[in-house]
């Protein structure tokens, strides 16, 4: 399971809004003043969105969340976003590229697999399972 901590924004009927708690990998390291993965991680670090979640009724703002995935949930996350776009843009690319009408062609396809993949991403409407418990409540388990 992967889990990270969130702080309660708004809750109301069972969903929540919550955004992510601050952590910073760089923070310990001995290199962060010659580091540039460290710059990107202060210039990054405020740009924290929230994000609603389902919960219990009971839960407040201000309350602190663990949200837990599995890691089969997260897979299957990245392999829809990121790997069936790319692969349907090499797809549309080939098709093009094969017609013999040039490398105009090719691009044209490759941006129309590129927006077939996405669509198909977005229509698949699959979500990956978030579950939201009270920080208190996942540590006594």
């Amino acid at each position: 399971m992967i889990a990270t901590s969130a702080r309660v924004i708004f809750a109301e009927n069972g969903t929540a809004q919550v955004e992510p708690a601050a952590q910073s990998s760089c923070g310990s390291c001995q290199t962060r003043s010659s580091c540039g993965v460290s710059g990107l991680g202060k210039y990054f670090s405020g740009n924290r969105k929230a994000i609603e979640v389902r919960c219990a009724t009971d839960i407040r703002a201000g309350d602190e969340l663990q949200l837990t995935m599995s890691e089969g949930d997260l897979l299957k996350s990245g392999l829809l976003v990121y790997l069936l776009p790319s692969v349907l843009s090499l797809i549309g690319a080939a098709i093009a590229s094969s017609s013999g009408w040039g490398d105009g062609a090719a691009v044209l396809g490759m941006l129309a697999g590129f927006a077939m993949g996405l669509l198909a991403v977005r229509l698949s409407g699959w979500v990956p399972k978030l579950i939201a418990r009270r920080k208190n409540d996942y540590l006594s388990e």
